[in-house]
């Protein structure tokens, strides 16, 4: 059976969401995406050092969340782009409260 290829961002948020519905694996990739803001700031006022934590920061938090909390597997592995963009979504969602930290079931 064929999957549906999701093919724009519009559409693929939506799926993003469902894949980010445990509230710990949200604070965490919170707190990763909070960090690569901070490592890209330090990156260019302190070292540039500071940018080779950015993807370790980014993906070391989310990738918890993913396998120990969701236990699914991170859409970053299909859709690298659109999954990036969703990460910083979901982050400025999550800190103007458009999205909450705990989602209803």
């Amino acid at each position: 059976m064929e999957e549906t290829r999701i093919t724009s961002l519009k559409e693929f948020y939506p799926f993003y969401l469902t894949e980010h519905s445990n509230s710990t694996s949200r604070i965490l990739h919170f707190i990763g995406t909070g960090l690569v803001f901070v490592a890209l700031i330090a990156g260019f006022v302190f070292n540039w050092r500071f940018f080779i934590a950015i993807p370790f920061l980014g993906y070391g938090f989310a990738w918890v969340g993913h396998f120990f909390f969701e236990k699914n597997k991170p859409a970053t592995f299909k859709y690298p782009g659109y999954s990036l963009a969703s990460d910083f979504i979901l982050f400025y969602d999550l800190l103007t409260g458009k999205q909450p930290f705990k989602v209803k079931r």
